[in-house]
């Protein structure tokens, strides 16, 4: 009885519930049964049901041993409902299947769900604000192109460093961040995060991100107490005082006495009691309708445990502030007590976590349509929750640390140098024009040639550089540019001709050389004796 792991995605609860079907059509066992004196092939009866589902349930990944046997009785119910069984008299659509001998049996078909059709979200994520972007009422399209007009003196600049100078640098303030940039960031930056974890290739039908509140998920990261929990601005959005000292009274026992609590045989069941029908009576679940499919989507990480608790904790912080502080304090309180030995027994029938996950599963994760299997998906999320609640509820750090630092270099000044595109004067707003293949091949041959040299030209007569740096730019220049180069200067005599050479001044005589110029060779006095 394998069940097919069903990983995170859209539809997750309606391919579950198919997935079940086609198992319990395909391998519950089928035999010959009696009834009033009348034998009927094929058939089963519903304890046999409960014991198969039940078993299959409880060995399937995507439900786990939690599963109860009351659970299974009311998946089967469902199954009666929507005629995936029947009786064995044909009847069906109505919830009446009880944990008896009663026989039943498989329609001919039993079609399977078909996929609901939701609205198209928006697929992408939102785009947080680049220091260049226009503000928000400028509208993207239809914007003039400024022409850029380059004299010499800006193609200077811009190709300074190639001609051996490099121009000072003055720093320039980004454009100032306001708060629904802030926003922007951190609700575009958290559901990508939630994305890349899920590996969905985008939250369509899985989330709407319109219903996405930016302002929730900062205030779930920063208005917490040192506990981690959840400080409310807004005070009448607290559980009422009497909830919150019955679940106080429970989370600490037995030191229910201290709080000078009237105790009495079975105070205990009365004061759990009491908590259950204020969150019974909730609304909206805390996980919020419009988050139900995210949270389910998210339970198909759970054989690794790592990555669900990551999404988890992501998902959470899409949770309203009010729904984040009761859910952390109900968690708290949950754990507390199935960790505590000394606690009374609060249900005879079930054992203290049991009872636990069903009383709560409901008010925590519910579906605004009815799902199927929302109260099996309820109670694995839950089971989930309590054991790993310490670290769901927590801020995820890596992901605070990376918009905290994107915002920073949102903030940052940045270097500029003369010559870029804001120092240029700008004239009158023009649009684009469409030009020939021949003009665009001339202009992309020639048009960058023209500023380069008069460039040339103004290096060539500026009478300010002596022939050295003259020689020095030219040379730098020539191995820059050398086809604008060889134009200017086609042969090496042209070149010649910039620096043209000084005559040499003749070597002078020596004095001594010219004072008898035709004194006769005189023979100097032998030595010889």
């Amino acid at each position: 009885m394998e069940h097919r792991i069903v990983g995170p995605g859209p539809y997750r609860a309606t391919k579950l519930w198919n997935e079940t079907v086609e198992l319990f059509r395909a391998r519950m066992p089928l035999r010959k049964h009696r009834c009033r004196f009348k034998s009927y092939e094929r058939c089963f009866t519903a304890a046999e049901a409960v014991d198969w589902l039940h078993e299959l349930l409880r060995c399937s990944q995507n439900f786990g041993p939690e599963v109860t046997r009351k659970q299974t009785v009311q998946l089967l119910k469902k199954f009666l409902k929507n005629h995936v069984i029947e009786d064995i008299k044909g009847k069906w659509g109505q919830e009446d299947f009880e944990d008896n001998r009663h026989l039943y049996r498989f329609p001919p078909s039993s079609p399977l769900k078909p996929y609901p059709k939701k609205p198209t979200y928006q697929k992408d994520v939102i785009k947080f604000p680049e220091c260049n972007d226009p503000p928000p009422s400028t509208s993207q399209e239809n914007i003039p192109v400024r022409p850029v007009v380059m004299n010499s003196e800006m193609w200077y600049k811009r190709h300074s460093i190639a001609i051996g100078e490099v121009p000072a640098c003055r720093l320039v303030y980004r454009r100032q961040l306001t708060e629904a940039n802030v926003e922007e960031i951190w609700k575009s930056m958290t559901l990508a995060y939630l994305q890349k974890v899920l590996g969905l290739d985008s939250l369509e039908e899985v989330l709407d991100i319109k219903l996405v509140n930016s302002k929730f998920i900062i205030h779930n990261v920063y208005s917490v107490s040192k506990q981690g929990v959840v400080i409310l601005d807004d005070k009448s959005k607290e559980l009422p005082h009497w909830v919150l000292s019955a679940m106080k009274c429970l989370a600490n026992w037995p030191n229910c006495s201290d709080l000078k609590q009237p105790m009495y045989l079975g105070f205990e069941k009365d004061v759990f009691k009491t908590i259950a029908d204020y969150y019974g009576h909730l609304k909206e679940p805390l996980l919020t309708f419009h988050l139900f499919d995210a949270f389910v989507s998210v339970l198909g990480l759970l054989q690794k445990e790592k990555m669900a608790i990551e999404a988890f904790q992501i998902c959470c912080l899409l949770l309203p502030p009010e729904n984040r502080r009761k859910l952390q304090l109900l968690m708290r309180m949950m754990a507390r007590i199935c960790l505590n030995k000394e606690m009374p027994p609060l249900c005879d029938g079930f054992g203290t976590r049991t009872l636990m996950v069903q009383t709560f599963s409901r008010c925590i994760l519910c579906s605004k349509d009815e799902v199927d299997l929302d109260e099996l998906l309820a109670a694995r999320l839950v089971t989930f929750l309590m054991d790993n609640y310490q670290e769901i509820l927590k801020v995820p750090l890596a992901l605070q640390t990376s918009i905290e630092e994107r915002v920073a270099h949102l903030r940052r000044v940045q270097i500029k140098y003369p010559g870029a595109d804001m120092d240029i004067t700008l004239s009158a707003p023009s649009f684009c024009r469409q030009i020939s293949p021949e003009e665009f091949e001339y202009q992309r041959a020639y048009g960058s040639q023209e500023p380069l040299a008069a460039l040339l030209e103004e290096v060539i007569t500026d009478a300010t550089l002596s022939s050295k740096e003259k020689k020095k730019k030219l040379k730098q220049f020539q191995k820059s540019y050398p086809e604008v180069y060889q134009e200017r200067f086609p042969t090496p005599e042209s070149e010649a001709l910039l620096f043209p050479e000084k005559p040499k001044p003749k070597p002078q005589l020596l004095m001594w050389a010219l004072k008898n110029p035709f004194q006769p060779f005189q023979r100097t006095r032998s030595f010889r004796m």
